[in-house]
């Protein structure tokens, strides 16, 4: 009896806490927010690493195609070279089977011998020449072939590597988005004309007529990359119906005529450092300790750059963001 007692009790406690518990509160819209935009910018962080691994692998696979044509040219002549030995063997074994002290005893004509034998010498020393070349040619393919194994294996690990970011890039895109998902189409729309007032806002602050380019390329690299101003941010996209931070980066330099690399953190490295006050229009302008982010510099303190996933290519303040440092191409 005692023990069902104190059990009844201890129930009727535990509902009493249940009902009284406040149920879980959702997230506040801005709350919402905040953590999609952590999302977003871990996403980009591994969309940076999928870029250079992605990168590595198409430079990988354009080494191997070369190794590979030179080992099947350097293949077909050691065939000829081989060919031409075997020639050149037959002939001296049908010439050369009796000693020439009787073959010059025997012969007829001992001047045609002489000439005849003078070709035999000129013959062997050919042959010794072609057989170190052989030799020369087998090991040069050998060196090609074991170079195009160790590429193909670390190909095959870049492969893997490509699949991991792309799979984390997803997983954190598809975090963001059931984030978003709990908001309400009121709250959703609240967010989209925010975005959209950011985007004006940046537009309207922008003023290039008193701050020079750094060079004629900086500034086509900054006018193509105006004319994408509005096409989406998409993670690995290189234009031109949409990119990401580097791709829009390298993309623009490339209408100018200039290649500078694929990632943030390479570009972080193509050119001269700057602070931010030696910043001019086209410069690249690298944000947070990672690098993983880049944009051109507007002037008047604004970025123009993909931000992230869920928005488009658009000015920005310079001070949205942590500024690392500049870099003049």
């Amino acid at each position: 009896m005692t023990v069902l007692t104190t059990a009844a009790a201890a129930a009727v406690a535990i509902s009493s806490q249940a009902a009284n518990a406040a149920p879980s509160e959702k997230p506040s819209k801005d709350e919402v927010k905040a953590k999609v935009d952590k999302l977003y910018e871990e996403a980009e962080q591994a969309t940076e690493k999928y870029n250079g691994a992605k990168e590595k692998q198409e430079k990988l696979q354009k080494e191997i195609s070369t190794i590979q044509d030179n080992v099947a040219r350097g293949q077909e002549e050691l065939n000829e070279l081989r060919d031409t030995m075997g020639l050149a063997a037959a002939a001296q074994y049908r010439t050369g089977s009796i000693d020439s002290s009787v073959q010059l005893f025997l012969s007829s004509d001992p001047d045609d011998y002489l000439d005849k034998a003078s070709t035999m010498d000129q013959l062997s020393a050919q042959q010794v020449d072609s057989l170190k070349e052989i030799q020369a040619k087998q090991r040069q393919l050998s060196q090609q072939r074991a170079e195009a194994s160790d590429k193909l294996k670390d190909l095959a690990s870049t492969r893997t590597e490509l699949g991991k970011k792309k799979k984390q890039v997803q997983a954190k895109l598809a975090e963001a988005q059931k984030l978003l998902n709990t908001l309400t189409a009121a709250e959703k729309a609240a967010l989209a004309a925010e975005e959209q007032r950011a985007s004006r806002s940046a537009a309207d602050r922008v003023d290039l007529g008193n701050v020079g380019s750094a060079s004629g390329r900086a500034m086509a690299a900054f006018q193509a990359a105006q004319s994408q101003i509005g096409k989406p941010y998409v993670y690995g996209a290189t234009g031109t119906a949409s990119y990401d931070c580097s791709g829009l980066t390298s993309w623009a330099y490339n209408q100018a005529g200039v290649y500078i690399p694929r990632t943030s953190q390479e570009q972080a490295n193509a050119g001269t450092r700057l602070s931010m006050s030696e910043l001019k229009v086209g410069d690249l302008v690298i944000f947070y300790g990672d690098l993983h982010h880049v944009g051109l510099y507007a002037g008047n303190g604004q970025v123009l750059h993909a931000p992230r996933s869920g928005t488009t290519v658009r000015y920005e303040s310079i001070n949205n963001m942590p500024f690392q440092f500049g870099v003049r191409i």
